[in-house]
């Protein structure tokens, strides 16, 4: 029976993001990791390999690319995720603290929307990480050697370094904790935190020999987000505030108290480990923000955030008492289960037509639809035979295009930014062939483009992209000839 609260909310949980996962099309950053991933690899350019071999794998089990198949390992490492969270609670304090750092977790989107259920690196990463920390609280209880926890949490902290290179922040954490706590820094001097650190760098081990064997580039792309010249003091404040919204603002702010909280002299061991893992992520990009050129995603410290669900779980146990905490939980269940419903709601039967772009730039109701109606259109056209190479002038649309299109069109990225596509499908391997350019931009931008990629165009009646009967792209759609991407 003790067993049983946990339980439930991860199958109750469970279901309900298979049923997300299933009326709901795959994301712009979803649909290019399934469309670039269809050729397996050792490395890739974005991120480690664990998430792209996932979704990779899911769609050959399964024999489809369909969203809930794809998804569908995220949705069960979000349920381990769970699980290791309300241990890591019940280690930390008790299995009420446990079970509310597990239903707090649920109810942060960045955790319990994006993470637990969409084809992104922040899946396996977490439950990684958390793996990493339940073995790492096991091997600092332990009187003896603890090599098993210690090694436990090498393996895992490797996997986490597989899934997504933020990882090192968290694991940095871990060693800034021994340094500075004075009842474990005697650790140091044993062989634990070593063959940790051995065991985490062989599975890391393909990711550097990959990057070394294609000039360094996913190493140089995510190096380069920390770059740049200029200072904006206010940005850190800017970034802090915009985690705190993916985070939920009312989930954030205690957080940021029990953080600052777990640095005192007097606060227990687990607590002061807890908030020295979460430190490095939410502490680096902050600080990152106010001189680098690029933008900086409010979701890359949710690492950080993702340790500190176990201190506020022991806080709302001891907060039950009071009407307004059980009406705020209350109130985030009800506010996550409705806006899950209405985007599910508007994908299947578009019940809010256009009235979206009212308030706001755009309708975002394509990017979370898939855009079959385009490969429905060129079929019918027979635009679509077998062998079919395709291309789109961008990234974000060659993964949108080459998901709905299916993995029997070869799909090329047309940019300097190709990114995967660069890797999976180098243009030079097609020279000479004809290829479908698809672009969502005018026909007389598209074609002036095309004459640097092509011989000869041949513009075509344009297609669409539709929910129902609504439009909601117009495509450009050209036939190429003579394709050459050396100029």
């Amino acid at each position: 029976m003790r067993l049983l609260p946990i339980f439930l909310l991860v199958v109750a949980t469970t279901l309900i993001r298979l049923g997300f996962a299933a009326t709901t099309g795959l994301g712009v950053d979803e649909s290019y990791m399934v469309t670039a991933g269809r050729l397996f690899s050792l490395g890739y350019f974005d991120h480690p390999p664990a998430s792209w071999w996932l979704s990779w794998g899911a769609a050959h089990l399964l024999g489809t690319e369909t969203p809930v198949a794809v998804r569908l390992p995220f949705i069960l490492l979000f349920a381990v995720s769970q699980i290791l969270m309300w241990r890591i609670g019940c280690l930390v304090a008790d299995r009420r603290a446990g079970l509310w750092a597990a239903i707090a977790l649920n109810l942060s989107p960045v955790f319990g929307v994006t993470t637990g259920s969409w084809v992104l690196p922040d899946g396996p990463l977490d439950a990684a990480l958390l793996g990493a920390v339940l073995c790492l609280l096991h091997a600092l209880s332990s009187g003896d050697q603890g090599l098993r926890s210690w090694s436990g949490a090498g393996l895992c902290a490797g996997l986490a370094l597989f899934s997504k290179y933020t990882a090192v922040l968290p694991i940095g954490g871990a060693l800034l904790y021994l340094l500075t706590h004075r009842r474990d820094r005697r650790w140091l001097a044993r062989p634990g935190p070593y063959i940790a650190v051995a065991l985490a760098s062989a599975v890391f081990a393909p990711v550097p020999v990959w990057n070394a064997l294609h000039g360094w580039a996913s190493f140089t792309f995510q190096g380069d987000r920390a770059a740049g010249l200029r200072f904006r003091p206010l940005m850190p404040l800017t970034t802090l505030a915009g985690e705190a919204l993916f985070v939920l603002p009312w989930i954030w702010l205690p957080m940021m108290l029990l953080f600052i909280r777990g640095f005192r002299r007097d606060a227990p061991w687990q607590h002061r480990l807890l908030v020295w893992l979460a430190a490095p992520p939410i502490v680096c990009f902050a600080l990152i923000s106010a001189w680098s050129s690029q933008r900086i995603l409010f979701h890359w410290a949710a690492p950080g955030y993702l340790m500190l669900f176990p201190l506020l779980g022991e806080a709302i146990g001891g907060w039950l008492d009071r009407v307004w905490v059980r009406a705020l939980i209350a109130g985030t269940t009800a506010l996550v289960l409705v806006a899950l419903v209405v985007i599910s709601a508007q994908i299947q039967f578009d019940w809010l037509g256009g009235s979206l772009t009212e308030v706001m730039r755009k309708d975002p109701t394509d990017q979370a639809l898939d855009w079959t109606s385009l490969r429905d259109d060129l079929r019918a056209r027979g635009l679509l035979p077998p062998g079919t190479v395709a291309a789109a002038l961008n990234w974000r649309d060659a993964g949108k295009i080459g998901y709905a299109l299916g993995p029997g069109t070869t799909m090329l990225c047309l940019s300097q930014d190709s990114r995967q596509f660069g890797f999976a499908y180098p243009p030079r391997a097609f020279a000479g062939q004809e290829v479908l350019l698809l672009a969502l931009e005018p026909a007389e931008q598209v074609s002036q483009e095309a004459k640097r990629w092509f011989h000869g165009v041949q513009v075509l009646p344009n297609a669409t992209i539709r929910d129902g009967r609504r439009v909601l792209r117009t495509v450009t759609v050209l036939q190429g000839e003579g394709f050459h991407p050396g100029r």
